[in-house]
């Protein structure tokens, strides 16, 4: 079995910045790619930002020069740095991770439960 779980989330000024951490435990024998998606409400859950195993991250376009993702491997651990917040960030962001848990098992994508953040204007 295999947990992440996600913190850092709040409420925030537009322009504010945030740190979110994600922190994967349990039956871990490796993490490919470890990433971030959001989910505004009565919208579509969608990509935010991803780094590969490797630490080669890539950004959705209405992120990019804003998020900044990084990961500690050490700690089995993601982070999402948001700054210059806009009010349309507003939207419960969840993380995820490709976790093998045994050597000959298959790469599961595993999700937290969602940390909120909002943006006031």
């Amino acid at each position: 079995q295999v947990q992440l779980v996600e913190s850092g989330g709040g409420l925030v000024q537009a322009g504010g910045s945030l740190t979110l951490s994600c922190a994967a435990s349990g039956s871990i024998f490796s993490i490919n790619a470890m990433g971030w998606y959001r989910q505004a409400p009565e919208k579509q859950r969608e990509p935010v930002a991803a780094v590969t195993g490797g630490g080669i991250p890539n950004y959705a376009d209405s992120v990019k020069g804003r998020f900044n993702i990084s990961r500690d491997n050490a700690k089995n651990m993601v982070y999402l740095h948001v700054n210059s917040l806009k009010p349309e960030d507003t939207a419960v962001y969840y993380c995820n991770a490709q976790v093998q848990t045994s050597s000959d098992s298959p790469t599961f994508r595993y999700w937290g439960q969602g940390t909120q953040v909002t943006v006031s204007s």
